[in-house]
């Protein structure tokens, strides 16, 4: 495989990864502390970008590119973080939805740097009006990513605990089923001697042979 081929591999990887971090801090139940938390994972995708094309990175440049790249992402991230504070189904529906925006927009802008880097450009040249259609062309394929991302991520947790489930009945089984085990032999002997000892009460007049028999059978059922 080719360094270009490797590069662009390590480069999808980073992004893909900075874009479940984005969906995570999407959920934080926090307000604004979820849009603080994505524009951080953002900056910190771009370093990592920068380190394998080779490009110096500026932190100062790459704030002042990711806010002019996602101001319009920003005004619906906080939209919807304000949306998670309304009690019950608010929280969830605002969670998901800066969710899947907070993956959407992570995912273009590291697409739109990955192009730009690859075309031989650096974070000093980086013109953020030129490439603002390609920012919202790879927005709304970044939705669908995320979603995506989503759905795996909720099939895979209902799999583990189907899993998880499956196990411990069979688990319950298992204990259920082992059965107790047969009375020893010194039980045996212990109940013929009691047997012997109570024959012997009844010889000697001390019992009656009523209360000999009644013994008796106690003794057999216990046994």
């Amino acid at each position: 495989m080719s360094d270009n081929s490797e590069r662009t591999k390590h480069a999808e990887t980073i992004i893909r990864n900075h874009v479940i971090w984005s969906m995570g801090a999407g959920m934080i139940p926090i307000l604004v502390a979820d849009v603080f938390a994505v524009s951080a994972l953002q900056l910190d995708m771009i370093r990592q970008l920068c380190r394998v094309y080779d490009v110096n990175f500026s932190e100062t440049q790459g704030k002042a590119i990711v806010t002019s790249l996602t101001s319009t992402t920003i005004a619906r991230l906080t939209a919807g973080s304000i949306i998670k504070m309304l009690p019950g189904v608010g929280t969830i529906i605002g969670g998901v939805t800066v969710s899947v925006f907070a993956g959407a927009s992570t995912y273009a802008l590291g697409q739109v740097f990955k192009k730009h880097f690859e075309s031989g450009g650096t974070i000093l040249d980086f013109d953020p009006a030129r490439l603002k259609k390609l920012y919202k062309e790879q927005f709304e394929k970044g939705k669908k990513v995320a979603e995506q991302l989503r759905k795996d991520d909720k099939a895979r947790k209902e799999a583990e605990a189907a899993e998880r489930k499956t196990q411990e009945a069979s688990e319950k089984a298992a204990r259920e089923s082992v059965k107790t085990p047969p009375p020893q032999a010194n039980d045996e002997k212990d109940v013929i001697a009691r047997l012997k000892e109570i024959a012997k009460l009844r010889d000697d007049g001390i019992i009656s042979e009523g209360e000999f028999q009644e013994m008796k059978k106690k003794l057999i059922q216990d046994f």
